[in-house]
């Protein structure tokens, strides 16, 4: 069993960042969890806000937050349950969303091993006097956001939806990123697939492939969620908060477009690149299939000469032997000069 003291540790361990906002102005940043509860208590007396920011919370520490906040069992166990689908839902006055963020990894060359794409969760609890940010996973990209956005009070004083507007508008921008960075590894291994001599093994386009299915899984479920915040019938934001958010999901649909176009065009380029192979197949097939006829023929003209019956036409011609290997060199190389005609050497 826990001791107070150690929950607190433990709730202090998971805090990145807490403050209490007031007409947008960080007015109180507490020291420790124990402060939630009263920075939650001021904030609906004063009208304003609480952004908590917690990063792999444990259970107790979590615990100690819905207590708090006052938030459903069923999303503390959405928390704890670390693989989630991408989901909306609302409890109450309180919205629950749950995002797949992705971080791309910057490399010199793709290979058939590169992990360039790797994902984390994001989980947004947005009250009327509080947003809470649970990460789990390095997203480094929305580290730097709460100091971005603390010097701009104006927007700010939204309230919690500002908040959530702000961390889908700047994941927005790290989608839009990672796809433009995956279309020029595209665009790099297609133009190697089609260069003359250039080797590009069959793993190294479906390991491509991977890291894009890997970002879409994060990309294409927020669709409905993003429609739903976006949509007039949703009451919670404000009317201009309506709009960003409304320019979030245009970002959005433009970024899946994109994702969408660049998976039919790895498919594609698998597809050549195995049509490739299939023809480099069939033309050492047909180079085999050629040296084996010009190998038969000289066969066949040895082996009629071979045989040494006595009657055999000019078998006692002086010039017989190099009469009979000029006429399979002469009967070789018209086969070759054939064979080179028709394309199959």
């Amino acid at each position: 069993m826990h001791s107070p003291a150690g929950r607190r540790r433990a709730d202090h361990t998971a805090i990145v960042g807490c403050d209490l906002f007031v007409d947008g102005i960080a007015v109180e940043s507490p020291g420790s969890a124990a402060d939630l509860a009263h920075l939650h208590e001021r904030a609906r007396e004063q009208g304003g806000f609480v952004w908590l920011d917690l990063h792999e919370p444990t259970e107790a520490a979590l615990t100690r937050v819905a207590e708090v906040f006052d938030l459903h069992p069923l999303t503390v166990e959405d928390v704890l349950h670390r693989e989630q689908r991408v989901k909306f839902e609302r409890y109450d006055d309180v919205v629950f969303l749950v995002i797949r963020a992705a971080h791309y990894a910057e490399h010199e060359r793709f290979t058939a091993t590169s992990e360039i794409v790797s994902t984390g969760f994001l989980r947004l609890f947005a009250g009327p006097h509080f947003v809470i940010v649970v990460r789990q996973g390095t997203l480094t990209e929305l580290s730097a956001l709460q100091p971005e956005l603390t010097p701009t009070p104006k927007k700010l004083a939204a309230g919690p939806w500002s908040v959530v507007h702000a961390i889908l508008d700047r994941l927005m921008d790290v989608y839009a990123d990672i796809v433009e960075a995956l279309r020029t590894d595209a665009d790099l291994t297609e133009a190697a697939v089609f260069t003359p001599g250039e080797n590009v093994a069959i793993e190294q386009i479906y390991q491509l492939k991977r890291q894009l299915m890997k970002f879409k899984a994060a990309v294409l479920p927020l669709h409905r969620p993003l429609a739903t915040l976006a949509g007039r019938s949703f009451a919670g934001p404000s009317k201009d908060i309506h709009r960003y958010l409304r320019d979030v999901a245009g970002r959005h649909t433009a970024v899946m477009e994109e994702v969408v176009a660049l998976d039919e065009v790895l498919n594609a380029l698998l597809q050549a690149r195995l049509t490739q192979l299939t023809v480099d197949q069939n033309n050492d097939m047909r180079r085999i299939a050629s040296w084996a006829a010009i190998a038969a023929l000289i066969t066949t003209i040895a082996g009629v000469y071979g045989m040494n019956f006595t009657h055999m036409p000019e078998l006692g011609w002086r010039y017989g032997y190099p009469s009979v290997a000029l006429l399979m060199l002469v009967s070789a190389s018209g086969l070759y000069w054939v064979l080179r005609r028709a394309g199959w050497l």
